[in-house]
């Protein structure tokens, strides 16, 4: 054999770098599901199913083009356990003159297989991912001698050399961004009939692959009984034409806005099909950017649907490759708090966080104010440790791959990079919850309040978080406003909040 080209369950990608010279005489396809990617972190059965799936959809199709497949099911009696063990049998069993890979999404992965392909003795070509709009060398020279790398410089410079809502060299509507047009919420009457996401009941290959997940990893967090992800090219294309066609022209005015018993909304659920390489980033980004051009879609929710695939993909992905492998350590905050059981169960009497967690573990899917604003927000007032946090989003979310959910959790929602990504801590009170969402109406908890039986524990906790962290946050004017508002609470107010914060701590 002249190669063996390594595909990964995030690479289902038929015209990734890996394939390019893919001669069906000479090469073969490796793949493998292992125990270890669904065990390393307790995956949940969501993701551990969409991604068995998927990759089994993936092979059959090499197959039907006449490629060798080397795949290696989870329940085959020779089965490894782990990646590294499954490549280095595939090297003595088929004695290849080289692998071929295109570039992993998750350090971890990519130093296993260095490792086991060093050890064979065999050259590994590491191929650039095209899927995406940058490269992490692109990335490290822009941000090379800046102080902070904020996402909005790295936008616009990707805006400009891609063209992308760009009109002579100026953007489109000559704003980068709209997000004061993007943070509607729904209001009393909330937000009528949304239109359903497409429906992919399970075929054959799936059925095996849920009965699979719940015989083998029945104790792992979630529940199959309402899988309906897209598991082929072909389902994913379905999924991005629902999308565009009938929830993006009301995407950007509703992006934040929770209500209860809603899961989708108006989102795009698109990540789990980009993140497995189902979808191109260049073609979500190219449809909705004619949906704008034809006047379906208005530009502000075209303009923030964007910014999400070109701008904070492309900006997570620099971050995380140009970080590792010592962001995953980061706390810069000195968080070492567990994470409550009901993460796991969500079993709360908190309306909002029981919402978030049940549809999480339901669907294996959450959009991302329920992540920031819920879920996040909750450990990081708490004081979760980051990477207990971090290890969580990775298990539960369909669409999690390290590559894009860890700079997501540690810096983003956790702030535990100490504002490498983010200028500021994303804290806020109950009022905010209560402000984009109807969850606070009939929860046990008034939003108002810090203190007593009836306090909102976010609002107890995040007046603590500011008294607890006042020092290092007085050095960052974004604060200064929320810092005002602590200093006009008597010594006595604060004691009883941080009291009561002590409680809620002891009691997670």
């Amino acid at each position: 054999m002249r190669n063996l080209i390594l595909i990964l369950g995030d690479q289902l990608d038929e015209h990734a770098a890996a394939f390019d010279g893919f001669d069906p005489a000479q090469d073969a396809v490796w793949m493998a599901e292992v125990a270890e990617e669904a065990t390393h972190v307790p995956a949940a059965k969501q993701r551990i199913a969409l991604f068995l799936s998927a990759m089994r959809h993936f092979a059959a199709g090499l197959r039907e083009r006449g490629m060798v497949v080397r795949y290696t099911a989870l329940d085959a009696p020779d089965n490894r356990g782990t990646l590294a063990e499954a490549l280095r049998a595939a090297i003595a069993a088929a004695r290849p003159e080289a692998l071929v890979m295109t570039a992993p999404g998750d350090w971890r992965v990519l130093q296993a297989l260095r490792g086991a392909a060093h050890e064979a003795g065999v050259p590994l070509d590491i191929r650039d991912d095209r899927h995406f709009f940058s490269t992490v060398r692109d990335f490290a020279a822009h941000a090379a001698g800046r102080k902070q790398i904020r996402l909005e410089y790295w936008y616009r410079e990707l805006r400009r050399r891609t063209g992308v809502l760009m009109h002579n060299g100026e953007p489109a509507g000559g704003a980068w961004n709209f997000d004061a047009e993007n943070r509607g919420s729904f209001g009393p009457a909330g937000p009528g009939r949304v239109p359903a996401p497409p429906a992919f009941p399970p075929d054959a290959i799936t059925s095996a692959v849920i009965g699979l997940v719940n015989l083998r990893f029945a104790a792992h967090p979630g529940t199959l009984d309402s899988f309906n992800w897209p598991v082929t090219r072909a389902q994913a294309l379905l999924a991005l034409d629902a999308f565009i066609t009938q929830r993006l022209p009301l995407f950007g005015q509703y992006q934040d806005a929770m209500w209860q018993g809603e899961p989708f909304l108006y989102h795009a659920l698109l990540a789990s099909s980009l993140n497995l390489k189902l979808l191109s980033a260049h073609e979500v980004v190219a449809a909705a950017e004619a949906a704008y051009h034809a006047g379906h879609a208005p530009l502000a929710a075209v303009e923030g649907f964007i910014r999400q695939i070109l701008g904070w993909r492309e900006y997570v992905r620099g971050i995380y490759w140009t970080q590792m492998p010592g962001y995953l350590d980061g706390n810069a905050m000195q968080a070492g708090a567990a994470l409550p059981e009901f993460y796991w169960t969500g079993e709360t009497p908190m309306a909002c966080l029981r919402d978030a967690i049940t549809q999480t573990l339901r669907t294996g899917y959450a959009h991302h104010i329920q992540r920031l604003m819920v879920t996040g927000l909750y450990a990081l007032l708490l004081g979760v440790s980051p990477r207990a946090v971090h290890e969580w989003y990775l298990a539960v979310y369909v669409d999690a791959v390290e590559w894009v959910e860890l700079p997501n959790t540690l810096g983003m929602s956790q702030y535990a990079d100490g504002g490498l990504m983010a200028s500021k801590p994303y804290v806020a009170s109950g009022k905010y919850i209560q402000r984009m969402s109807n969850y606070c109406t009939g929860c046990r908890f008034n939003p108002a309040l810090a203190t007593g039986e009836t306090a909102c524990p976010f609002t107890t906790l995040y007046w603590d978080y500011l008294a607890r962290h006042e020092t290092v946050l007085r050095g960052n004017q974004r604060m200064a406003m929320q810092l005002r508002n602590l200093a006009r609470m008597s010594a006595t107010q604060v004691a009883g909040i941080r009291a009561q914060a002590a409680k809620l701590r002891g009691a997670a």
